[in-house]
């Protein structure tokens, strides 16, 4: 996979076979690793402690920023490494009284104070949007390091802790006859400023790569790994002022690819707090694009066959790369972010709490018995089985 060669994984075979002799916590089968109550000696009750960065999403970011002096991108980017959090521990039940913590490491020679306080700002808006679509959110300070020796330009991290009840709790029990609701990753929701591109903060590596035109390596050489073959650095035409048709506005390429990663926590909030019982399994799309169910299952065929239509950004990045398709619907989520197993009798239920919030949402597949895991993905562009 060209991804494999530009040092990045869709699979993260070398970090799981690195964590597989740990303890996977009180329930294996949920989202996230599930504690037992450290802070309070409850055993009624649980801890989540989750961690996750924007990744590289930093890095077109920071690009945009150098050539429009736009700083409107960056508290996206604060948005980015929060909803990486929040997303994954919605997966397991936890919707509120989360505390959220921040790890911003920056090369100062390059980075500004500016940029620094945009990312902030950025954060405690997210969280104030949030706070006022019933999520409940803290902010516990954080941490922002100035360590140019080790980060070429910015990365930003969060840290999130919640403690819940084990009743609450949702484990994957995903079984066969489900039907899988997914919810778009493009549009706009209620909760949203702008049109999202759909990008979430997975395959910025590919998506930047393939996209953008070489002239980027040339001038921002520590935007990229310099052991990178030059082959598969920047290799696409297009600048970060292009414009991008999306059907009824014009968006330039920069700002399609930096929408911010759109949080699903007001919908998943309210299915959860009604719905509950009614849901078998909840799965972030995130890092493995559609194949990221396979490890949550056991002896069940996951047959998508009914996907949403190709949002214009995941176009523009096979076009640009012709990267085969196959490997576009297991780096990228491709139109969903977010996955509901449930009863068919049910889904119409949780589909229209999701159009409360302006969100697209579908029937995508089903789940079906078989011996071992396995995903088929049926789109127009072929069909594809991993």
């Amino acid at each position: 996979m060209k991804y494999d060669q530009r040092g990045v994984s869709a699979s993260k075979d070398e970090v799981h076979a690195a964590i597989r002799h740990l303890d996977k916590g009180l329930y294996p089968n949920a989202f996230c690793k599930i504690l037992p109550d450290f802070a309070a000696g409850s055993a009624k009750h649980c801890n989540l402690l989750h961690a996750d960065t924007a990744g590289t999403k930093t890095s077109p970011a920071y690009l945009y920023w150098r050539e429009t002096g736009d700083l409107s991108v960056w508290p996206g980017v604060a948005q980015d490494a929060i909803v990486m959090n929040l997303d994954d521990m919605a997966c397991v039940g936890c919707t509120d009284n989360i505390l959220l913590s921040s790890t911003i490491g920056r090369n100062k020679t390059l980075i500004s104070g500016d940029v620094i306080a945009a990312v902030i700002r950025g954060t405690s808006d997210f969280v104030e949007k949030m706070q006022a679509n019933g999520v409940d959110i803290h902010l516990a300070g954080g941490e922002t390091a100035d360590v140019g020796d080790i980060v070429r330009t910015i990365d930003v991290g969060f840290t999130a802790f919640a403690r819940m009840k084990r009743s609450d709790v949702l484990v994957n029990q995903i079984r066969p006859g489900d039907v899988i609701v997914g919810l778009a990753s493009f549009g706009q929701s209620v909760y949203e400023d702008d049109y999202n591109g759909g990008m979430g903060s997975n395959g910025l590596t590919a998506a930047r790569h393939d996209v953008l035109a070489r002239s980027y390596a040339e001038k921002y050489p520590e935007s990229f790994d310099p052991k990178l073959p030059a082959e598969v650095v920047y290799t696409g035409n297009k600048n970060l002022t292009d414009k991008v048709n999306t059907g009824n506005r014009d968006i330039t390429v920069g700002k399609l690819m930096l929408s911010p990663t759109r949080t699903y926590l007001p919908v998943l909030r309210e299915i959860l707090h009604e719905h509950r019982k009614k849901i078998h399994g909840l799965i972030h799309v995130t890092g493995g694009g559609q194949t990221k169910v396979l490890k949550f299952v056991k002896d069940v065929h996951i047959i998508k066959d009914n996907l949403f239509e190709l949002p214009p950004l995941f176009r523009l990045i096979q076009e640009s790369s012709q990267t085969s398709w196959r490997e576009m619907y297991q780096v990228f989520n491709m139109g969903h972010r977010m996955e509901i197993y449930l009863s068919a009798r049910h889904a119409d239920t949780v589909m229209a709490v999701a159009g409360k919030y302006g969100i697209e949402a579908r029937v995508i597949g089903k789940v079906r018995s078989a011996e071992g895991e396995k995903v088929t993905v049926k789109s127009p562009f072929g069909k594809f089985e991993y």
